[in-house]
């Protein structure tokens, strides 16, 4: 997914939650040793553990904190973390250790460095890749599995690719006018040149149900939230027009029917990325599962829907 998919949703869920006396995501963190690297971990709430993984792939924990919400009343507990290469947590010092690979261990590597025994994952947007590997891999240590507008292969996210270029295309077409003339002289989705030429496109018009959902809001810059050259590494040098590295390859569609833990599918249905006639085929994949759409939300019904989201990932996790 483009760059202005991270930035504009730090922008807005850093308008922060601490006056309910939450964690602060700058200073109340925790370091934890993994695989080599130290990772910084925020823990909301007290009970059964549930892992917030954050999408990207190149985003931090603080533009999540607006989940902070089920941990009230409930016995849920909620763990954010930076992963490798994000936020506060370590950087690599050759691009190449970033892989969806070192991702899913690492989520292994935090649950055993935090002494915990079975948890849950929510995985959002590229956070489900690492949500649903980690579930195949790990299903003795993954208690529930939440795929919040997710993928589930390469091929979605090449649809997710000519879907948000088709409709750049016919609805900002001096942004896609301007855009060809730059792939014309030579110019891949990891140039700046075009990254920010991507940028002209309102965040609101590829990722929401309504745009002012998301309108801009000041709040104090997170380090490294978004780290660019992790992301090209994953989704490849030109990985905004054609899928390739690590997002090229994944494919967990004839993996997922055999998860024997609850799954929870959640889908928006103005969602222009992780579009909703891929995300229906979820029900064939994993048939098991608990589908839902949400009729007034794009990629974020954790902003859009927040209350009736959070009301089925409360029931979700009593099963």
């Amino acid at each position: 997914m483009k760059k202005i998919f991270i930035a504009s949703v730090v922008l807005f869920f850093s308008t922060t939650l601490l006056a309910q006396n939450f964690p602060n995501s700058w200073t109340d963190g925790k370091y934890y040793t993994v695989n080599g690297a130290n990772i910084y971990t925020v823990t909301v709430g007290s009970g059964e553990p549930l892992f917030i993984i954050p999408g990207g792939p190149g985003g931090a924990h603080p533009g999540y904190r607006i989940f902070d919400s089920l941990s009230v009343g409930s016995n849920i507990k909620l763990i954010y973390f930076d992963g490798f290469g994000r936020g506060k947590s370590d950087t690599a010092k050759d691009v190449k250790e970033y892989s969806l690979a070192r991702d899913i261990e690492d989520i292994e590597g935090l649950r055993k460095a935090m002494h915990l025994d079975k948890i849950s994952v929510l995985g959002h947007s590229y956070g489900s890749l690492v949500a649903q590997g980690y579930a195949i891999k790990y299903p003795e240590n993954t208690s529930h599995l939440i795929i919040a507008n997710g993928f589930h292969s390469f091929v979605m996210w090449q649809e997710n690719d000519d879907n948000s270029n088709r409709e750049i295309k016919e609805n900002y077409p001096e942004v896609w006018d301007t855009l060809m003339k730059a792939r014309e002289k030579g110019a891949i989705s990891s140039d700046l040149v075009h990254q920010e030429i991507y940028s002209k496109v309102p965040y609101g018009f590829l990722y929401a149900y309504n745009p002012q959902n998301f309108a801009a809001r000041g709040s104090k810059p997170y380090p490294n939230s978004f780290n660019s050259k992790l992301y090209y590494q994953m989704v490849g040098k030109d990985g905004d027009f054609i899928v390739g590295s690590d997002i090229g390859n994944f494919d967990f569609r004839k993996q997922l029917k055999d998860l024997k833990m609850p799954v929870l599918i959640i889908a928006g249905r103005y969602d222009r990325v992780a579009v909703p006639s891929m995300q229906v085929k979820y029900k064939e994949y994993c048939p098991q599962a608990q589908f839902v759409m949400f009729e007034h939300s794009g990629h974020n019904p954790q902003v859009e829907e927040k209350w009736k989201e959070f009301e089925i990932i409360k029931t979700f996790l009593k099963k």
